[in-house]
């Protein structure tokens, strides 16, 4: 198993920035891809970003490109979503997740790949 816990979260204001961090546990050494993941009241959880373990791979949603960098530090099993030029939209429960590595194709961009989750940061955004 591998255990998540998220940290990072708050309330900033429209234009501001925010670093989101993630520590992962256990059986770290099977980690293939690490996300962020979103949901805002009332709406369906959404991708955000992803990188695999050894940094060389990152995907980004279109909302969020040129905006959020998403970054590992594998010595420190972490990962990490600087969110820069932060919008009202971008308010949501952040969540950070884990793809293991067995599998031959994935889909990273789909929460349905991911084995393990988080429980979530609050981001709130003012305008």
């Amino acid at each position: 198993q591998v255990q998540l816990v998220e940290s990072g979260g708050g309330l900033v204001q429209a234009g501001g920035s925010l670093r989101l961090s993630c520590a992962a546990s256990g059986r770290t050494s099977s980690i293939y891809f690490m996300g962020w993941f979103r949901q805002a009241p009332g709406k369906e959880r959404e991708f955000v970003a992803a990188i695999s373990r050894s940094g060389s791979s990152t995907y980004y949603a279109d909302s969020v490109k040129g905006r959020f960098t998403i970054s590992t530090d594998n010595a420190k099993n972490m990962v990490f979503l600087q969110m820069n030029s932060l919008k009202p939209e971008d308010a949501a429960v952040y969540y950070c997740a884990v793809l293991l590595s067995g599998r031959t194709k994935v889909s990273v961009k789909r929460g349905y790949e991911y084995d393990y989750w988080g429980q979530g940061t609050q981001v709130t955004v003012s305008s």
